[in-house]
């Protein structure tokens, strides 16, 4: 019988740590999700080749917002403050004192939005962010005006109703190249 001097000391067994440690990589590989930025949610038309139709508008009924290279804001030809313009787009869209130089009615009514290629990206979210929310707020006050509930509360056909009454209609058009004001 071997001494106690001799004993060898116990022995853990690392063969299979290699591979407890490669599974243990792949359930995590596996189970984490990644952060996605989603970015400005827009829905685009199908590509096409042929030139858009003509298109003969009211000017009376588009709402024209120009970004310039300065993040300047300017609205149909006159300068505003970002604060104001989601105020001035709901009253323009709903036209509630029928005035001749806003749109005729809601469904007629169109946001045209153009900014320079030098504007700030923070400048341009700002600026689609209160033209939504200005639709937003409409069909909210809408909901609450024919169902007495906020919008999100309504049934699915109901919300089709109130957003076909108030269209969300806001037309990209192309940059200008940086400073060049049209």
């Amino acid at each position: 019988m071997p001494s106690k001097r001799e004993r060898k000391a116990p022995e853990v067994n690392a063969g299979s740590m290699a591979d407890i440690a490669f599974l243990l990589l792949i359930f995590f590989l596996v189970t984490t999700t990644i952060a996605v930025d989603k970015g400005v949610l827009v829905k685009l038309p199908p590509w096409s080749n042929e030139p858009p139709p003509e298109m003969k508008m009211n000017t009376r009924n588009v709402y024209s917002v120009l970004v310039n290279a300065n993040n300047d804001l300017l609205v149909r030809g006159e300068p505003k403050d970002i604060r104001d313009l989601r105020k001035d787009t709901k009253e323009f869209i709903m036209n509630p004192r029928k005035l001749d130089d806003m749109a005729e009615k809601p469904t007629k009514a169109i946001i045209s939005l153009k900014n320079d290629r030098g504007t700030k990206y923070k400048t341009y979210l700002e600026v689609y962010n209160e033209l939504k929310a200005a639709y937003n707020e409409l069909r909210e006050e809408e909901s609450k005006k024919r169902h007495g509930k906020s919008y999100e509360f309504i049934t699915r056909d109901q919300q089709r109703e109130i957003r076909s009454a108030i269209p969300l209609v806001i037309s990209e058009a192309e940059p200008t190249n940086f400073g060049e004001e049209n």
